[in-house]
């Protein structure tokens, strides 16, 4: 694809920018559709950041449970 990878902000900016475009109803079909499959792969990358970000934090609230105690 050649693009630089996004940034959760960046993909979040982006799904909301498709998001009220395509509310509007004034693109073509051929458009919406790839509008459509382009807030899906968004979608997609916002939810496997969110799944990483919260492994993070599981693997931290871990590690400090289970530190010094006392």
């Amino acid at each position: 694809m050649g693009k630089k990878k996004l940034t959760f902000e960046e993909a979040m900016a982006r799904l909301k920018e498709i998001t009220e475009t395509l509310e509007k109803g004034e693109e073509t079909l051929e458009h919406s559709i790839e509008l459509f499959s382009e807030g899906i792969e968004l979608t997609s990358l916002c939810y496997g950041t969110l799944q990483e970000a919260e492994q993070k934090l599981t693997e931290l609230t871990i590690q400090e449970g289970g530190g010094e105690n006392g």
